[in-house]
């Protein structure tokens, strides 16, 4: 009979560990509070660096594990453990036993109305950058001009922020606003477009070469320096004041539409999750692995896993690729007990 693994989380990561463990013989049963597979990546449009279709590689992802257990909609209620087993009940009304949990619950968006200096919520033509994915995935959004002159990009609204009790780095940020800048450059290509940053980090495999394109093929403005203030004019347009670092000078420009980039911040489940598994918990929100180095994959708790987002910032190349490891890492597990 095959063993249980239990997938708390339905996300990429969760989906590409079950995938694995099934491949390893095992039986992966994933418990997913929303109504589809995909998390995050489902919501969005394109991902960087190549473009992909952001629902056709989680469609990819869904058919691979086409014969997994999954429960969409359903929550865990409670855990009871004992003899180095797990029975959790879920919100369905089903109780699954298992020696192994993998917690894979991701993460959550920055709420940007925290950041009143830039009236989102407040001015109709300050949006987030998770507004604009929906808006590129087809939804309709008043706030969204047709045709659009000028349009701006906040980078780490919520990150890096001890204000908003945010430290860490949320690694996507900077590659995100090049990303819809590009794409917007692309749906009005008369437009200005300006991306205020603090400093960019682009570490991953091609990002450098996106942002080169960004400048050179697309004429994306980069001024480096935060926004300090927010308002509207009579027009109705936007007036967004800055400081240019660079060139030692403040800035005040006329914007159409104005993108928040909202950072990474740990899901909102979290410290319930951990409070019945009996989980440590950062001082980040996020999940505490035992280490930063060789055991980022395991928890304080015999038999308890994490894979990608729960633990902090992380890409999708990342979070995949520890999906995968994790998978052979739950595969030892078991041959030991």
């Amino acid at each position: 009979m095959k063993q249980n693994v239990v997938i708390i989380g339905g996300g990429i990561a969760g989906m590409e560990a079950a995938n694995q463990l099934q491949l390893l013989g095992y039986n992966p049963i994933i418990v997913e509070q929303e109504s589809a597979l995909g998390g995050h990546v489902a919501q969005w449009h394109k991902l960087f660096p190549d473009m992909s279709v952001a629902r056709d590689v989680v469609g990819r992802m869904s058919k691979s594990i086409a014969s997994t257990n999954v429960f969409l909609d359903t929550r865990v209620v409670s855990v009871k453990s004992s003899r180095s087993h797990y029975t959790l009940s879920l919100s369905n009304g089903v109780d699954v036993t298992t020696r192994v949990v993998l917690i894979a619950t991701g993460f959550g968006l920055f709420d940007a109305r925290k950041k009143e200096e830039y009236g989102y919520g407040v001015y109709d033509r300050v949006i987030t950058n998770g507004d604009l994915e929906q808006w590129m995935n087809g939804c309709a959004d008043s706030r969204i001009p047709e045709s659009p002159r000028s349009l701006g990009f906040v980078h780490c609204v919520g990150s890096r922020d001890l204000k908003a009790g945010n430290n860490q780095c949320s690694k996507v940020c900077c590659m995100t606003a090049v990303k819809q800048a590009i794409e917007m450059k692309e749906l009005f290509p008369d437009s200005e477009l300006y991306c205020f940053y603090m400093d960019l980090r682009l570490f991953g495999k091609k990002y450098e070469d996106f942002y080169i394109n960004a400048q050179r093929d697309f004429g994306v403005h980069f001024v480096r320096g935060r926004v300090s203030e927010v308002g509207e004019d009579i027009d109705g347009r936007l007036c967004v004041k800055a400081e240019d670092t660079l060139l030692g000078k403040p800035l005040k420009i006329h914007l159409d539409l104005l993108v928040l980039m909202a950072g990474m911040v740990c899901h909102p489940q979290t410290s319930k999750v951990a409070e019945m598994l009996r989980l440590d918990v950062g001082n980040d929100g996020f999940f505490k692995s035992r280490d930063n180095l060789a055991n980022i994959q395991e928890s304080n708790q015999d038999g308890v896993f994490y894979a990608g987002a729960c633990t902090g910032a992380k890409t999708i190349p990342e979070t995949l690729a520890e999906a995968r490891a994790v998978a052979l890492r739950i595969h030892s597990y078991f041959n030991n007990l």
